[in-house]
């Protein structure tokens, strides 16, 4: 598997599904269940992340335990192509910007933004309002989640 491949089979599709419920998982663990020996799935392991379908090894927080009880997706469109890049130079800027993604459509951004309360939520957005070239932003609140899931493997090969 070179890096970018996506040439996988069922047992490395395992592995990232052992993986995604808990990267601290040992090898050990992981053969035992796809039935291979430790040295061959941490060759595996390797080959996955040399390919960059592994990227990292995180955690995953939840936001409410730690304060954050606000999540919502803000929409911006820019008045012209010329402020994308000095939009997402600030957006990265902003630790309470979860996601940033470059839409088609109606409008030019989608943001995530998880942060403490309404208050902080206002500050964000009027942050986002005051980069150069923002001519319009909608924002919604997320009232509940249903799922939320960070990573998606595919079901087969």
């Amino acid at each position: 598997m070179r890096k970018g491949s996506t040439a996988m089979d069922y047992i490395d599709l395992q592995t990232l599904r052992l993986l995604k419920e808990n990267a601290r998982i040992s090898a050990s663990e992981i053969s035992a269940h796809v039935k291979l020996s430790v040295s061959a799935v941490i060759e595996r392991i390797r080959k996955l992340e040399q390919a960059n379908i592994i990227k990292q090894y995180t955690i995953v927080v939840d936001h409410k335990n730690i304060g954050n009880d606000v999540t919502a997706f803000v929409t911006v469109s820019l008045e012209h192509p010329r402020y994308h890049d000095n939009f997402i130079e600030e957006i990265n800027k902003n630790n309470q910007i979860n996601e940033c993604h470059y839409m088609t459509g109606d409008v030019d951004f989608i943001l995530k933004i998880i942060t403490k309360s309404i208050n902080t939520l206002t500050e964000n957005i009027d942050a986002i309002k005051s980069i150069n070239g923002v001519s319009l932003t909608r924002t919604m609140v997320v009232l509940s989640t249903t799922k939320d899931d960070f990573t998606v493997i595919p079901d087969s090969v």
